[in-house]
């Protein structure tokens, strides 16, 4: 019984297994006949082990995919934080900006909208009204807020996750899951579930109280210490196979470096964090057998491999921000004429069938 209700930090064993199976109630005494053959049987053992692997999975998919959320969103929260602090200085050494103009663009991160200002800015830039360094001035004053307001959302973003992961870590297997695994009504295992989980306590107490020194201290809550403790075991890493996001692997891989250097979109970041934390794809359905975490382990790898000097980090802040170059006046090309192509016998055949002439070439009389 303790072993299934911490099904995510113990196993089940064969063993267990085997008794589980010669406990369970059998369905022909409880329809009213009496059983011929009371014999453990494969297709009963094969029915518990799968229901234990089903949950097993279940239970722990969940706590490692909390806990690459919560590293991956740490780590993208720092990035972006790093993001934006080379932006601020590149504007104060290169471009001159004050420190109380960074301050008020850091104060009106939140509410800033980047597309107007960019497209405002793009015209004034086709316009000639702005030279390559106002332009480029201006660019990384967008990009300055745009930092600061993904390192904030990333946080927020963080917070929940780390609320639902001490949920997922504190969270013994329900009643009904139980009942499902071990295939007794709900009476039973209420009456089992008091029985040795007290048992489990009183025991815990008594080794607690063993040669320890009578203090007077708020007793604990030996229950939910026993998560606590069990919690900070490493976290089991699963296998995973690409599962169809992005509908190939090399655009996924594309995808998340775009994510993690801070060039994605934010309404198109949005859906994409959604699909790598829940796999809402179509090939990655909700469903516990096909679902894994593919996503989010290769998102680890490529912040793991992302170079984030502060060389390589103002290099693509700059190459990020700087103006497209204008074509230069009286410098447009013609535009070249499409090349002739020579139809082959079967379209010349065809076209003189709808000009209404023979094999000859002779036009016909019928027209």
């Amino acid at each position: 019984m303790l072993r299934l209700m911490l099904l995510q930090y113990f196993d089940v064993t064969d063993e267990d297994i085997l008794y589980i199976v010669a406990d369970r109630p059998d369905p022909r005494c409880v329809a009213g006949t009496k059983p011929t053959n009371t014999a453990i049987t494969n297709e009963s053992i094969k029915v518990v082990t799968d229901r234990r692997d089903q949950y097993r999975r279940q239970v722990r998919l969940k706590r490692e995919r909390t806990w690459l959320q919560c590293k991956s969103l740490r780590s993208l929260s720092q990035l972006r934080e790093v993001f934006a602090d080379r932006t601020g200085i590149l504007l104060s050494q290169h471009f001159s900006v004050s420190s109380d103009t960074l301050d008020a663009l850091r104060s009106s991160a939140r509410t800033a909208l980047p597309k107007p200002a960019i497209r405002l800015l793009e015209q004034r830039w086709d316009a000639g009204e702005l030279s390559p360094e106002d332009y480029q001035r201006q660019r990384l004053s967008i990009e300055f807020q745009t930092q600061l307001r993904m390192a904030e959302k990333y946080r927020k973003r963080l917070d929940l996750a780390e609320r639902e992961r001490q949920s997922a870590l504190s969270a013994p297997l329900q009643d009904h899951e139980i009942a499902h695994v071990w295939g007794i009504p709900a009476g039973s295992l209420a009456a089992r579930k008091v029985k040795y989980l007290s048992q489990y306590l009183h025991a815990l107490q008594a080794a607690l109280q063993t040669g320890a020194p009578a203090t007077a201290t708020a007793p604990l809550d030996l229950w939910k210490e026993t998560f606590s403790v069990l919690a900070e075991q490493p976290i089991e890493r699963t296998l995973s196979t690409y599962d169809g996001l992005e509908k190939s692997e090399s655009a996924l891989i594309d995808k998340l470096t775009s994510l993690v250097w801070g060039n994605l979109p934010e309404e198109i970041e949005v859906k994409f964090w959604t699909s790598l934390v829940f796999g809402a794809s179509s090939n990655a359905m909700h469903s516990e057998v096909t679902r894994n975490l593919f996503g989010l382990q290769r998102l680890i790898t490529v912040l793991n491999d992302m170079d984030d000097s502060p060389d390589t980090v103002d290099a693509e802040l700059l190459k990020r921000t700087a103006a497209a170059p204008k074509n230069e006046v009286n410098a447009l090309e013609a535009p070249a004429e499409a090349p002739q192509r020579e139809l082959t016998e079967m379209q010349v055949q065809i076209l003189n069938s709808l000009r209404g002439e023979d094999a000859g070439g002779k036009a016909s009389d019928k027209w």
